[in-house]
């Protein structure tokens, strides 16, 4: 438990918060933004080392064994997760296979390791070295986990596939989904501020000064990329599907009409709202922060900072088709009979996602408050 207040700066807004004792599951929430601060948990940190373990011994579990199959006119198919990357990297989708690893398997494994890491130590009452260095590093690279991601990505491909041939689950797609479940259990009881406080009672946040050149500029030049990136990504085929030595190319939104006229109209509104209209929404409404910022308004700051949250929480999950093609291509390769191959707006969709996530990072929300601030205290322009 906390023992004494403890003040620290909104990261959202800059507004300096006393943060007092807390108990079970009470949280300190910023005045000014409404953003969460801190949440205490009793036991945090045992409860976070068991489930972080759970995690990791599940998560080597779904690599050795059959992860799915597939079979069609008495040919069979099946794939594990690491052979799955090994056939991107045979269809020359290194970049394809490599991103899947990391975000899928490489940061998920190193978030829980790390976790340990500073856990384990503190347990028994020692100081990990270079605590503060693995804090910032975990937290930086947490929006990068992609793992419950991926698995909706697998239950998509295989509705798209289902009524063309027989699918098996192995034995690694159910340890992969107790994974993923007990990884998510985990990072609810990860809380930065508690961590912190864990490693130095005394330690004070450190917080970056405010640049807005910079992070205008980086902002602007993120979302150009983005929207150049977007064009080939929607144009061109982000698979090709081969049966009996007839190529089908299809587009994103041309797999959402094909699933909407298979019927399966949940799954294709998830794919439009994915792979379609969050990757425009959240373009359109950074391009609106960041000149809101550029031009200095000093209005709506609570509706700016809602939709800038909204922005940065669901641009992940635009890699939802990525992930579905990169299964499919893994999947279903049986020769001249039936097989996928994945088409260059792949790569092109993929930079979109990557570009506007950082694009997200880069934009510094404390600028919404920052021209107002700087007027109340009379400073000069910077």
């Amino acid at each position: 438990m906390i023992i004494k207040p403890h003040s620290m700066l909104c990261h959202e807004c800059h507004f300096s918060v006393k943060i007092p004792p807390l108990t079970h599951k009470q949280a300190a929430v910023c005045p000014r933004c409404g953003l969460q601060l801190t949440v205490y948990h009793h036991n945090a940190s045992q409860r976070i080392i068991a489930l972080a373990t759970t995690s990791l011994i599940f998560l080597l579990a779904s690599l050795p064994f059959e992860f799915l199959s597939f079979s069609a006119s008495g040919q069979y198919q099946s794939i594990d997760i690491l052979g799955s990357l090994w056939t991107l990297v045979e269809k020359d989708y290194a970049v394809l296979a490599l991103v899947q690893a990391i975000v899928v398997l490489i940061l998920p494994a190193f978030v829980l390791m790390s976790l340990l890491y500073l856990l384990v130590p503190l347990q028994l009452g020692l100081r990990p070295k270079k605590a503060s260095w693995v804090v910032k590093t975990l937290f930086n690279l947490l929006p990068w986990t992609m793992a419950e991601i991926f698995l909706i990505g697998v239950l998509v491909s295989l509705i798209k596939i289902v009524s063309m041939a027989d699918i098996g689950l192995g034995l690694s797609f159910f340890a992969f989904l107790l994974f993923t479940i007990f990884m998510t259990i985990t990072l609810l009881y990860v809380d930065k501020y508690q961590l912190t406080l864990l490693i130095d009672s005394e330690a004070e946040e450190e917080h970056k000064p405010i640049n807005p050149a910079h992070s205008i500029q980086t902002t602007w030049a993120l979302l150009l990329t983005s929207i150049l990136l977007y064009i080939p990504a929607n144009i061109l085929p982000i698979m090709h599907t081969n049966i009996l030595g007839s190529d089908e190319p299809s587009t994103i939104f041309g797999g959402v009409i094909l699933l909407w006229k298979m019927g399966s109209y949940p799954i294709a509104v998830v794919i439009f709202v994915a792979s379609v209209f969050v990757p425009v929404a959240k373009i359109v409404i950074l391009c609106w922060l960041n000149y809101s910022v550029q031009a200095k308004q000093q209005h709506a700051h609570s509706e700016r900072i809602y939709w800038y949250r909204i922005t940065e929480f669901v641009g992940r999950w635009s890699m939802i088709d990525v992930f579905v093609v990169a299964v499919l291509v893994s999947l279903i390769q049986l020769g001249n009979i039936m097989s996928i191959l994945p088409g260059h707006a792949a790569l092109a969709f993929c930079g979109v996602v990557i570009c506007t996530m950082l694009a997200a990072m880069s934009f510094d929300s404390r600028l919404i408050w920052h021209e107002t601030e700087r007027q109340r205290s009379g400073e000069k322009p910077v």
